[in-house]
């Protein structure tokens, strides 16, 4: 099994709905995502797959919470926007545009240098 690591970043704000605490409150973070794919065969070019490629996907996807109030997505509107919720939301959308062969391992989400949950299955 191979896997290939790419990490990007965003910035977006949220507050935790029914929390007891700060984060019931509107703030933002400086949010780091780190995406590992798998796949058991490399390519013609002996790659999981181009990084170039690979950005680009993940730049998509990022593109929908950069800067945005997370609580207003169509994603969150039933969901809490937590990091948990947050990681399996963008594994969700990432499984669904990969190249046959090529799979999500995990996507971790860090909403703090010392924070951050992993979703895989």
């Amino acid at each position: 099994m191979f896997e290939l690591v790419v990490e990007t970043d965003f910035s977006a704000a949220h507050n935790l709905r029914e929390y007891k605490g700060q984060c019931e409150k509107l703030h933002g973070h400086n949010w780091k995502v780190q995406v590992v794919l798998k796949a058991e065969k490399l390519d013609k070019l002996g790659m999981v797959m181009d990084f170039r490629e690979v950005k680009s996907i993940i730049g998509e996807i990022m593109n929908k919470f950069d800067h945005a109030y997370l609580n207003e997505l169509a994603d969150f509107k039933v969901l809490n926007p937590t990091t948990e919720n947050l990681s399996k939301i963008l594994y969700d959308e990432l499984k669904n545009t990969l190249p046959p062969g090529v799979k999500v391992s995990r996507v971790t989400t860090w909403e703090s240098e010392r924070c951050g949950a992993i979703y895989f299955e």
